[in-house]
């Protein structure tokens, strides 16, 4: 920006494994968003190499990045990013038109516990409720790859629990590689498998023997 370099990542070398639930653990500005829009296909690296399965992310043109966030890729950010004039179900068949294969709206807004609030418009559902649209939203189209930037970050700590319950739910039950972004502590609990960031570098990668029930979390 102008004259001034922010490095938000510094030789990062990152694995992301099929099926796990992986949380990104980090405070503010220690590149954790940086390396999902990365990891999404939504920013490009200045240096290294990017690559999801047999694909170069590093050398894609737009064209061919936007195929593979289509084809691979959900996103659940911490604004949930609904349109406000569309009902719950018109904002999950947002995505299911132009998916290969994708769930039915009200098949994936009852995976989120949502089959009752399916002609509810956004101002009608709690904070919560609009975030698990979102989470149906971005798993309608059955991605390989669930990314999620601070899921929990708008919400009190009764109802971030219940989305991250979801979240965990759609990983163990549709088998979808899952990154979860937080500087919470105790969110690492229900992971997988831990990398925690600051100052652009990964400091260190951890599993967890058990992966912690949401409902025993505290933060």
């Amino acid at each position: 920006m102008g004259e001034v370099d922010v490095y938000a990542l510094r030789g990062v070398d990152f694995n992301l494994y099929e099926g796990e639930l992986l949380v990104l653990l980090g405070a503010s500005g220690s590149g954790k968003s940086t390396l999902l829009n990365i990891l999404g296909g939504l920013d490009v690296p200045t240096a290294g190499t990017v690559h999801y399965r047999d694909h170069d992310l590093t050398s894609a043109n737009d064209k061919a990045l936007t195929l593979y966030r289509r084809q691979h890729v959900g996103f659940v950010f911490q604004f949930y990013n609904l349109i406000p004039s569309l009902t719950a179900r018109e904002n999950v068949a947002l995505v299911t038109e132009i998916a290969d294969s994708p769930m039915e709206p009200a098949e994936a807004l009852g995976l989120v516990g949502l089959g009752d609030r399916v002609d509810h418009f956004p101002a009608q559902l709690s904070g919560g409720e609009q975030q698990r649209v979102a989470i149906a939203r971005a798993v309608a189209k059955r991605p390989e790859v669930l990314l999620c930037d601070e899921p929990t970050g708008a919400l009190d700590w009764e109802t971030g629990r219940l989305v991250l319950d979801v979240i965990a739910r759609v990983n163990r039950e549709l088998g979808t590689t899952t990154a979860v972004i937080t500087h919470n502590v105790p969110i690492a609990r229900m992971a997988d498998r831990v990398v925690r960031l600051a100052d652009g570098r990964i400091l260190e990668e951890s599993r967890n023997s058990t992966r912690a029930n949401v409902e025993d979390i505290r933060w």
